[in-house]
Formats: C-alpha cells, sequence, structure tokens
C-alpha cells in the first residue's frame, strides 16, 4: 500500500526534504506537506508540478489540530522541520496518533534562550506505550555529525576520548548581514555563552570566548569559534570512554560585528517591550527585516564543510581520524532551489525518514542518532548527495 508522508513546515530545509523525498517516491509515496502559511506549502509544491503532493495550512502550536490532519491524511511518518519551539506539541500528536516521528533540532524554550532534550526525552516511556519510534536530530548538526561519531566509534575505535565537531559555511550570499536558518533561532544560539564538555561535567564560556583556526579541506583556513551544541548532550551518553567534546563553527568579521552591535543596542531581546502603544519582541522584529534564509539560494557561492575529529584508542594505541562532508552551495540550488546550509540538513531528515519507512532502523521510544546503527545511513549519505570522507591524522 501506498505510504503518506506529512511534512510540517514549509522553510528551506523543508523544501529540500520535499524535494528529497520525492526523489525517493518509491518509499514516501504521497506527500503532505503543511504550515501555518498556506502559501509557502503551495510554492514548493508548484516547484514540482509532477509530484504526489497535497498541502494543508496547520498551527503547529496546537496539539489538537495537528492530530486532527495526522488521522485525516492517514500519515505512516510525521517529518518535523517546523520551529523547534512546536517539537512537543507535534510529538504529542504523534503519541495520540500512534505515528512514527523525527524531528531535526531539539525542543527550544520560546520565553527563554534555552535548548535541551529533556523534555523529549522524558516523552520516552509515552512513545513506548504507543508503540512507535521518535528520532531526534536527524539533520546534518545534529544528525550527521552524530552518526559520524557512532561510524568511528563502530569501526575505528575501542573508545574516543575526544570530540571535536567542526561547522564550516565559507557561503558568500552578498549581504551585509543575514542568517542562514531561521535568524531568530540562529541567533539566540551564537549568542548564547558557550560550552563544553570535560572529564564528567560541562565547562561554561563567554560567547566567542574560545577559538581555534582549522584548515577546512576545500576551503581553507577558518577562525572557528566554540559554541553550545544540541548534539553534545546525547554524545556524552551513548561515546564510550569520553573525556571530552567540544563544538567548534566558523563566522566571519562581519557577521561577529552585526551581532555585537545588534546584541548592545537590544535587538536580540526575546522579552516583550513596549513600542508606540504597542507589544513587541526584539528578535522578532529584526527577524523581520532580515532576509529570508529560503530566499538565499541563488545568491549563495561557495562550500559547507561539516565533520568530526575523534582521538583515542585501538588495540591499546592511539588513533586520530577526521571524517567530514563537503558542499557546494550552488550544486545545492540546482537541485532543489535551496542553499546548502538547508540542504546539508535536510537531506539527513529524508534519510532518517526512509530508513525508519523501511523498518531498516525501528524501535519503541525516543532515540538519538547515534544509539542506532550508522552504516545504513552513511550509506545513504554518499547515495542522496552527501558523499563524505575520512582521513587518518597524527594522534
Amino acid at each position: 500500500m501506498k505510504k503518506t508522508t506529512l511534512i510540517i513546515g514549509a522553510g528551506g530545509v523543508s523544501r529540500v526534504v520535499v524535494h528529497k523525498c520525492v526523489m525517493n517516491a518509491d518509499v514516501f509515496g504521497k506527500i503532505v506537506l503543511a504550515s501555518r502559511t498556506l502559501s509557502k506549502c503551495d510554492e514548493i509544491k508548484s516547484e514540482l508540478p509532477d509530484a504526489d503532493i497535497e498541502t494543508a495550512a496547520l498551527n503547529a502550536d496546537n496539539t489538537a489540530e495537528i492530530v486532527a490532519l495526522i488521522k485525516r491524511v492517514n500519515a505512516d511518518i510525521v517529518i518535523n522541520v517546523a520551529l523547534p519551539y512546536q517539537d512537543l506539541t507535534i510529538m504529542d500528536a504523534c503519541v495520540e496518533t500512534k505515528t512514527p516521528y523525527l524531528d531535526t533540532a531539539n525542543y527550544e524554550h520560546p520565553d527563554e534562550a534555552k535548548f535541551e532534550y529533556k523534555l523529549q526525552w522524558e516523552r520516552d516511556e509515552k512513545f513506548k506505550e504507543a508503540g512507535i519510534m521518535g528520532l531526534l536530530g536527524s539533520g546534518f548538526d545534529p544528525g550527521a555529525t552524530n552518526m559520524f561519531c557512532a561510524y568511528a566509534q563502530k569501526h575505528y575505535f575501542d573508545e574516543i576520548h575526544t570530540i571535536d565537531i567542526l561547522d564550516c559555511n565559507a557561503g558568500d550570499h552578498g549581504y551585509a548581514f543575514a542568517t542562514n536558518f531561521n535568524p531568530e533561532i540562529n541567533l539566540r544560539e551564537v549568542s548564547a555563552k558557550g560550552r563544553y564538555w570535560e572529564n564528567g561535567e560541562w565547562i561554561e564560556t563567554e560567547p566567542m570566548e574560545i577559538m581555534q583556526v582549522w584548515d577546512y579541506p576545500e576551503v581553507g583556513p577558518k577562525d572557528s569559534y566554540l559554541l553550545y551544541h544540541e548534539e553534545m548532550e546525547s554524545l556524552v551518553k551513548h561515546i564510550k570512554g569520553l573525556k571530552r567534546i567540544r563544538f567548534f563553527m566558523t563566522f566571519g568579521q562581519s557577521y561577529l560585528k552585526h551581532m555585537e552591535v545588534l546584541q548592545n543596542v537590544g535587538m536580540l531581546g526575546i522579552k516583550e517591550i513596549e513600542h508606540k502603544g504597542m507589544k513587541i519582541v526584539p528578535i522578532e522584529f529584526l527577524k523581520t527585516l532580515l532576509p529570508d534564509p529560503a530566499s538565499l539560494g541563488p545568491r549563495t557561492k561557495g562550500k559547507t564543510n561539516i565533520g568530526i575529529v575523534a582521538e583515542g584508542l585501538k588495540d591499546g594505541v592511539k588513533k586520530k581520524i577526521y571524517i567530514y562532508q563537503v558542499k557546494d552551495h550552488e550544486d545545492c540550488y540546482a537541485e532543489t532551489n535551496s542553499q546548502g546550509v538547508s540542504y546539508t540538513t535536510g537531506v539527513p531528515a529524508m534519510i532518517g525518514a526512509k530508513l525508519m519507512l523501511q523498518g531498516v532502523w525501528s524501535g519503541q521510544g525516543v532515540f538519538n542518532m547515534e544509539q542506532l546503527d550508522p552504516d545504513p545511513f552513511m550509506k545513504e549519505m554518499n547515495e542522496q548527495g552527501l558523499p563524505w570522507q575520512i582521513k587518518e591524522l597524527d594522534a
């Protein structure tokens, strides 16, 4: 029987997920694309006129609405590429309808600059009772980076002692300042204090306090700044022998200067203020002024390079490897009408859902990526547009 795949959200990542699901239509069947803004769904649908796609208006903050839509279309899986604020309402709808669930980013608190897996992990028992699988963080980072760690653990190490996750976007969109994904989420994440895990405890740093220069293959040396990133929260639970894990992301000086000024004048605030008798949230207002990340595709040139460096022991001997993936923004746009950041997130979301629908990955409860067999995912990455490489480094 033909499957029905419900995709919630209609931003840049969703555009990639829809395109790639259509390319794998034998697995995904009919696509139902739902978002608060129906016109965005219809725009994506118009790019694929021969595909079996239905669009629907949906308030993903409302669990009852999501339940009604899942039941109406008889969805076999829900792919959540909406806002991280909406993870819990969508998960609860999946539990009520006993529908498998997948997302690309962990839950964020709307009124607090904080993101964590705690409230999603707490739904593990409900997913087990419903007899369904929930897969968290099937994007690139989190997602593919978790798989790189699991693959290294399975094939290269007896124990991994240190991991550095390295995220480089060397794309140029021509704007003085723009973000490559949802501005509100991006700026909250980047302006927060950094954290890394070492010897069993989390160590907090000031924003952008720690920087290293890394020579990214096919890109070159780039300033890379330590941030807190969500995949570390689960990896410390599942990687054997881990003593330290850090996350680094590249930023240009223009981006950092703009962000510093915006923060200094209060434009990154998440609390309501009064302006001319109206209540506004500064960062939400800023979002309306910045370019829509979904519009950056035709303007962006350059490459992304995202990977991990893992160091540990194999047969008692020190070993160090670098697993990474390089993608060209213009190639991404030619294939899916999206820039590389959306592409590298959307393709892993499709792959995770594909493996679930095929029964290659299965289980009851809530899972992080590294808890699953990395081999089929890594194989699909090579076949679906994200070929990866491994280099052995001097330990």
